[in-house]
């Protein structure tokens, strides 16, 4: 390497820790070998032009000194970083490098509480081909019992295994290919960190892709040193022990020579004086806590390994469920339910108020509002349902009386996206309801259990007396203006993408009620997110056609099978338009109903087609 090499060094920070990273930098700079150039970037959201200003004086003929300000970048991420006591936003700054440099195949990223006594060249010139990083392992996390305890039994990873991320030299060109800062964020949607946060979570991204350092190049002062301390290449004082906290700690004689080459000096040295006991007594709680952290996490039910074991078995199942669909699609058996729902029990018709009119059934109905819409935006902030588009909403917007709204069923969660576009249908004086399985109602505990009983649902029974107050429910809201959501394939295949056979009931009320059917259809794709079983959330596009209305030339029989097949007709052009591909199924194929002419004796009524045969 020559003058021509160009070494990029990164630090983060905020402007109050700024004076920090200018000590850091001029030991680095003052010890760096002066055949190479370097590019020193401080990643910021505030550090002020004054501040830069002072922070530039360091540069030379071999040095050149950048502010790089990721508010941009931070705000895509912002409200889902978790920070806690002396850690804050600027802990994540790293994770963005490799993007934001896509110049650099590698680069060295450090702390601002480093001294770097060794050439700093030599730490760029490892060859960390086939690496994500090279890092040095966590002495913290290798000393101290709970520390140790916490990285093997919460993040599943060996305690010598784990490296300390205030030091890495980056693989940038692997980042990227492997596209890391999303699995970052993948993996943040997935589980919180409170202890080291992105130390671990970069620790767990990067398991057995990790060049070892020796332990100079990171020197923890913490417990027992690890090396020599002639050989240390660079110090870090790290978590609460700062030299400008504390009079005569360890080894601070390493950082007070290198703060008075700088313009800082007096300013820090002031900080050391003003420093108090109630400030010491805080670093001290921020310890305890830590610990504390640690040892709630180990005793955590679902921690972060737990809650993979629990996903590995709940994958299992679900590769169980995508099988039982493929077997029952051969088969033609389309309005079997493969989910292993609670058992169910008979809806009895005093056990159920459709219409809530009573006191207590419109209090309840209120609250299970009120959770049911704070479940549905933690679903979308946290990214578990992802709502691309609604496409059509106009159709939704003009409707002026009550309607059937038919939707294809995929997803237990799949209601709320219908709600998303009810909402933005901005039809205030219509109440939207949802009609649910029997088990659904009777079967489901807690939480959602809750929400089954009094979110506007109206729950199928297989008592014939519960059923005639169901039909004169559905019947009354519908006259009074209000849209129902039915789900006419009457079964859910999990993320089943085609458009199931659809049964006649819904169609039926929207003829005995002269009130249009709404077709709504949703199409998928893979977001670059995974669910807790390890497959890709789906990005969804609600489609909404315009509304289907009852033809009054035609009977009532005729009415029905012909708003039905036109329902169908517009999903199955919704599929084949946005999936570029014939609807087909692997049963064989279909009638003009939408039915696989291999199962319309299980499809359809028996009655119905003897008639159709004949």
């Amino acid at each position: 390497m020559n003058r021509n090499t160009i070494i990029p060094i990164f630090f983060a920070c905020d402007n109050q820790y700024t004076k920090y990273t200018m000590v850091a930098m001029k030991s680095m700079i003052e010890n760096a070998s002066k055949e190479y150039t370097y590019h020193m970037h401080i990643l910021h959201t505030d550090v002020s032009a004054a501040m830069q200003e002072r922070v530039k004086e360091l540069e030379n003929a071999n040095t050149r000194i950048y502010f790089d300000d990721v508010t941009e970048r931070l705000a895509k991420l912002d409200g889902e970083l978790p920070v806690r006591d002396y850690y804050s936003h600027t802990t994540y700054y790293r994770l963005f490098i490799p993007d934001m440099y896509p110049q650099y195949d590698k680069a060295i990223y450090i702390d601002s509480d480093t001294i770097t006594i060794g050439d700093i060249s030599k730490l760029y010139e490892q060859n960390i081909d086939g690496y994500y990083v090279a890092g040095v392992r966590d002495q913290v996390v290798i000393q101290d019992e709970t520390f140790g305890e916490y990285v093997e039994k919460v993040l599943g990873l060996d305690r010598h295994a784990y490296f300390n991320a205030g030091m890495l030299l980056m693989n940038c060109k692997v980042f990227r290919e492997e596209n890391l800062l999303q699995k970052f964020i993948q993996l943040l949607n997935t589980y919180t960190f409170v202890v080291a946060q992105d130390q671990d979570y970069l620790n767990i991204i990067c398991k057995d892709q990790v060049l070892w350092l020796d332990a100079s190049w990171n020197t923890e002062v913490f417990g027992e040193l690890p090396c020599k301390e002639e050989d240390i290449q660079i110090l870090h004082y790290n978590m609460a022990s700062k030299p400008w906290h504390y009079e005569g700690f360890r080894l601070s004689e390493h950082f007070w020579k290198y703060a008075q080459m700088t313009s800082f000096y007096e300013q820090i040295r002031q900080e050391l004086v003003d420093y108090t006991e109630e400030d010491k007594a805080k670093d001290r709680y921020s310890g305890e806590h830590l610990l504390e952290l640690a040892l709630r996490e180990i005793q955590n039910e679902n921690n972060y390994l737990n809650m993979m074991k629990k996903s590995n078995q709940q994958s299992a199942e679900r590769l169980e469920i995508l099988e039982r669909i493929a077997r029952l699609e051969r088969e033609g058996h389309f309005d079997i339910d493969v989910e292993n729902d609670p058992p169910s029990r008979t809806l009895m018709p005093e056990e159920v108020e459709y219409i809530h009119k009573t006191l207590g059934a419109k209090l309840r109905n209120r609250y299970a509002h009120k959770m049911g819409r704070w479940f549905m935006n933690m679903l979308i902030r946290r990214k578990q349902m992802i709502i691309k588009d609604v496409v059509g909403i106009e159709n939704f917007k003009n409707l002026e009386q009550g309607a059937i709204i038919t939707c294809n069923h995929f997803n237990a969660f799949d209601s709320f996206a219908i709600q998303v576009a009810y909402d933005r249908s901005e039809h205030k004086e219509r109440k939207f309801y949802r009609v649910i399985k029997e088990g659904n109602y009777t079967s489901f505990p807690g939480f959602f259990g809750y929400l089954m009983r009094n979110c506007n649902t109206l729950p199928l029974s297989s008592n014939f007396a519960t059923m005639k107050k169901f039909v004169k429910a559905v019947d009354e809201l519908l006259q009074e203006g209000n849209f129902v959501l039915f789900y006419p394939e009457q079964s859910m295949w999990w993320n089943y993408r085609k458009p199931k056979p659809l049964k006649k009931g819904a169609y039926t009320f929207a003829v005995n009620n002269q009130v249009p059917v709404l077709p709504c259809f949703i199409t998928m794709q893979d977001s670059n997110l995974l669910d807790q079983d390890g497959f890709p959330i789906q990005e969804y596009t609600i489609h909404i056609s315009k509304p289907i209305y009852p033809d009054a030339s035609l009977k009532h029989s005729e009415n029905v099978e012909s708003m039905r097949r036109a329902n169908y007709e517009v999903w199955k052009e919704i599929y084949e338009k946005t999936y570029g591909i014939p609807l087909e199924y692997t049963c064989g194929p279909v009638d003009e109903n939408g039915h696989p002419i291999n199962a319309i004796m299980q499809a359809c009524d028996e009655q119905e087609y003897a008639k159709k045969a004949e």
